[in-house]
Order: C-alpha cells, then sequence, then structure tokens
C-alpha cells in the first residue's frame, strides 16, 4: 500500500465524470488499498477516486471513530437506487477542499448497489452520516462538489480561500 496525492480545487479533473469499472482484478484492489491509506492519513472518513486523479467510479469509506475497529466500505460503480423525501443537515469538508466546511441538506436515507472488494453485487441502505458520506462521495464521481450547493457567494468566497492555499502549497521555502 502507498499514500496517494489528494487532488486539490479548483482542478478541472474534479468536474469530470468517472467512468465505470469494467471488472475487479489485483490491480483494483492495489488502489481500493492506496486509497483507504491516503484516506486515513489525511485523515477523512471517504474518498472517491477522482479525488487522487483516477476518473474510474470507486469510492472508499469508512465513518467509524477514531478508536473503533476500522470498517472500511469499498463501493466500486456505486448507484444510488433510492433516496428518502425527508432530509438531514451534516456539516460537510472535503479532503479536495482543505479547512473549508459548510452545513449542507440532502436526503437523510439513501440506498445504494454497488460491487464490494470481492467483485460481490451488494446493495445497503443508509442513513445518517454514512448516508450524507455516500451520497458526497457519489457527487464526486459526477464531478460535483459539496459547495455546489452553497449560493453563489458562500461557493465563490471558499473557491477565493482554495486558491490561495494552493498558491502558498506551491512556493519553493529555502
Amino acid at each position: 500500500m502507498s499514500k496517494r496525492k489528494i487532488v486539490i480545487e479548483p482542478d478541472p479533473i474534479l468536474r469530470q465524470k468517472s467512468e465505470i469499472l469494467e471488472k475487479v482484478d489485483d490491480e483494483l484492489r492495489r488502489l481500493m488499498d492506496d486509497m483507504l491509506e491516503t484516506m486515513y492519513s489525511a485523515p477523512g472518513i471517504g474518498l472517491a477516486a477522482v479525488q487522487v486523479g483516477i476518473l474510474k467510479r470507486l469510492v472508499v469509506i469508512d465513518i467509524s471513530k477514531e478508536k473503533e475497529k476500522k470498517h472500511p466500505l469499498f463501493l466500486i460503480n456505486p448507484e444510488i437506487i433510492s433516496k428518502s423525501k425527508s432530509t438531514s443537515i451534516h456539516e460537510e469538508g472535503c479532503l479536495s477542499l482543505p479547512g473549508q466546511f459548510a452545513e449542507i441538506e440532502r436526503p437523510a436515507e439513501c440506498q445504494i448497489k454497488y460491487i464490494d472488494y470481492d467483485g460481490k453485487k451488494k446493495e445497503i441502505k443508509a442513513k445518517g452520516l454514512l448516508s450524507t458520506c455516500i451520497q458526497h462521495e457519489i457527487d464526486h464521481l459526477d464531478g460535483k462538489l459539496f459547495i455546489d450547493y452553497l449560493s453563489k457567494l458562500k461557493k465563490d468566497m471558499i473557491l477565493k480561500k482554495l486558491v490561495k492555499h494552493k498558491k502558498e502549497l506551491n512556493k519553493i521555502v529555502l
């Protein structure tokens, strides 16, 4: 396993739609393992392949608390098949938008179908934080970020901060 570099907004790749994966093999499992290590070390609770520069429909999630046993979810070609009419609001952040957070309203529950780490077709019904995280990560696969749910003013303020942050990261320190 190895840590990957996380793509930071604004980067055009984050706005592209990810492609469906055709097969689950050892190469894909290595990528999932790398993504999981990257997510844990960031630290985060979800990471889409596009966030490490790979336009494939792949997500890793683990909402377990720091001291709890890890329960990673590997979602290959995840697809939302239903969403509740009731909504919930969670403060969301994103590894591709470091240090930026906003309260986002989403459906409180969702049901998805996906392919797991071993290539098996699965379905789960999620609620609470897991539902929010799944929807957030699937948005990434469609080129959408949580800031797209905000007003133009709030979104522009966050983007301005990120551009400044990105410039500071690219400075050479002697």
